[in-house]
């Protein structure tokens, strides 16, 4: 992979993979009027090495959400600010870090990035590092430290930079079936992977790996039948589970999230009651909300898991309507100012990096609102900037630092 991948940093840009990218996103490919390529000329100083148009939603984002993990800490005692912090703390030196580094490098080493995506599966699989945590080993506690991190949640940034590097050298345009195919199975590894140790996180690869692969020129004709197959092979997995005799493919808890989704009065006990008390906190917001330690619902342990996985209900119960409507405003200022981005970037693999950075903030903000609202399902997704978390927090962080070292290498060719 890494042979092929040498030929990929050349910057040669296919007019093809333009139309691509328009096609979803809209707009002109950083096209001036008369089709003159729109140039970005690179300024003097700090602020010119950055990209204030994702930089400065993503700022207010974190204060959001320290606002909120502050709110629930009043009331709930697993919410930590201080430990919060720190993860807002490592965050920004990872992206620091990040920003700085020359990402192009990336794209001649897919092959260590997808030994990469292996080893931080298995990492929580070694004895003496491995740590439990609500039933599932997805955690390591790193030694003398006590700091525990989800190396399922790096996996997501190592999937993207991995796909983004294999679709590149296609410069826009799959050409047979074989090709995609090829990207298709190997974007498989790491969601299969993530799938036997944590379900939401492996949609989120999935769902990053895929748009990728849709920006990089696949045609239509593979991709609707791909997704037909994806719809029939999770019905085929739920019938299993489902049918006593059968191989129960399906987790216990997993199954159970799915069938609330479709009938909440099967678990009332559960995540039914979960899902009910979740639509009743954003509810009982109202327009303005009830104001910060005001969360009747989250303050008097009606709502579990208020600040994790719950968390948008929390914030709509405090803050209302106007609330929700701002925190939804930021992340679409956030999303689509790397979509801009991405349509006067032009270097391919410059373009699918900030393609699946896109898809995994969009994907989880859809999947954790909606499962608040009851029209996704329950995944345990956290809210990107918002939930509390430190390898949540790092990772976002992180990956603003990916957007930005795109923005501050934008001249050179890649």
């Amino acid at each position: 992979m890494a042979r092929h991948a040498a030929r990929r940093s050349t910057g040669v840009r296919d007019p093809g993979f333009s139309e691509v990218v328009s096609t979803l996103f809209g707009g002109s490919a950083g096209k001036r009027p008369g089709g003159a390529k729109a140039r970005m000329p690179r300024g003097r100083g700090v602020l010119s090495e950055l990209y204030l148009p994702v930089l400065l939603p993503a700022v207010l984002l974190v204060a959001y959400g320290l606002l909120v993990v502050w709110s629930a800490s009043l009331t709930i005692a697993d919410a930590s600010l201080p430990r919060q912090l720190l993860g807002v703390a490592i965050g920004l030196v990872a992206a620091a870090l990040v920003w700085r580094y020359d990402y192009r490098d990336l794209a001649n080493y897919t092959t260590v990035l997808l030994v990469a995506d292996v080893v931080l599966f298995a990492l929580p699989m070694v004895p003496g590092l491995g740590y439990e945590a609500k039933g599932m080993t997805g955690w390591i506690q790193v030694p003398g430290v006590g700091l525990r991190l989800q190396p399922s949640e790096i996996m997501k940034l190592v999937t993207i930079y991995l796909m983004a590097g294999l679709a590149a050298q296609y410069n826009g345009r799959i050409k047979s079936f074989s090709e995609y195919c090829r990207l298709c199975g190997m974007l498989l590894v790491p969601f299969v992977l993530l799938l036997t140790q944590d379900l939401g996180s492996s949609l989120i690869v999935l769902v990053s790996g895929a748009a990728i692969i849709i920006c990089a020129g696949a045609r239509k004709e593979w991709v609707i039948p791909t997704i037909v197959l994806i719809v029939v092979v999770c019905a085929l997995a739920i019938f299993s589970s489902l049918t006593p005799g059968m191989p129960d493919i399906l987790k216990e808890y997993q199954l159970k999230r799915l069938i609330v989704f479709v009938d909440p009065s099967v678990d009332p006990s559960g995540d039914g009651y979960n899902l009910q008390q979740a639509k009743i906190a954003v509810g009982s917001g109202g327009f303005l909300g009830k104001g910060i330690g005001h969360a009747s619902q989250a303050g008097q342990g009606f709502l579990p898991e208020a600040h994790t996985d719950f968390v948008f209900a929390l914030l709509a119960e405090e803050f209302g309507f106007v609330g929700s409507v701002i925190l939804l405003l930021l992340f679409g200022w956030l999303c689509f100012a790397a979509v801009g981005l991405a349509l006067k970037i032009e270097a391919p693999f410059a373009k699918l990096v900030l393609v699946g950075v896109v898809a995994m903030w969009s994907f989880q903000l859809l999947e954790n609102v909606g499962m608040c609202l009851g029209i996704m399902p329950i995944t345990g997704i956290p809210l990107p900037f918002i939930s509390y978390g430190a390898s949540s927090m790092v990772v976002q962080l992180t990956a603003v630092g990916m957007v930005q070292s795109v923005w501050r290498h934008r001249v050179k060719s890649a």
